[in-house]
């Protein structure tokens, strides 16, 4: 009897281990409410708000018009993002980096993973911020950094 509650206990978490395995290979993104401590694979409102194409109009203290030409853009899907500041004058890409992110709750952590020469010195780090989403505006506030920016949507 013990020995069938064995094999049977066993059969259950390779089945889980499988399951998840399969999620992870299907390129299925799970979410896990912090609040809630749920598990779900519908992600939250503000990580579907964040996904877009931003460019940079100030700090919290002074905002601003986004620029005509040039400027600085970022770039959010699901799992990815990238900044590009370009001059304005010139069109020239002055840097470039990027990498993956994570987002639990309005915790925003982005890492590093490449970068242009002039920002190659950020690879391999990883930035905190509280981010928050209203109308068109996503808002970072640095946690343990400087980083304070606010940013528009780009149309």
């Amino acid at each position: 009897m013990k020995l069938t509650h064995s094999v049977k206990s066993a059969s259950y978490n390779v089945l889980i281990l499988g399951l998840l395995l399969f999620l992870v290979l299907s390129g299925c993104n799970i979410y896990v409410d912090e609040k809630e401590g749920a598990v779900s694979t519908e992600p939250s409102q503000l990580s579907r708000d964040i996904i877009g194409t931003w460019i940079l109009v100030g700090t919290p203290d002074e905002i601003g018009e986004p620029p005509e030409s040039g400027g600085r853009f970022k770039f959010i899907t699901d799992r990815h993002w990238v900044i590009t500041h370009a001059d304005p004058n010139t069109g020239e890409v002055i840097y470039h980096h990027g990498g993956t992110y994570t987002l639990k709750g309005d915790e925003y952590v982005e890492s590093v993973d490449y970068a242009s020469e002039n920002t190659n010195y950020l690879i391999n780090n990883s930035y905190k911020f509280k981010v928050a989403v209203e109308g068109d505006k996503l808002t970072q506030i640095g946690i343990g950094n400087d980083w304070n920016e606010v940013w528009k949507r780009a149309k």
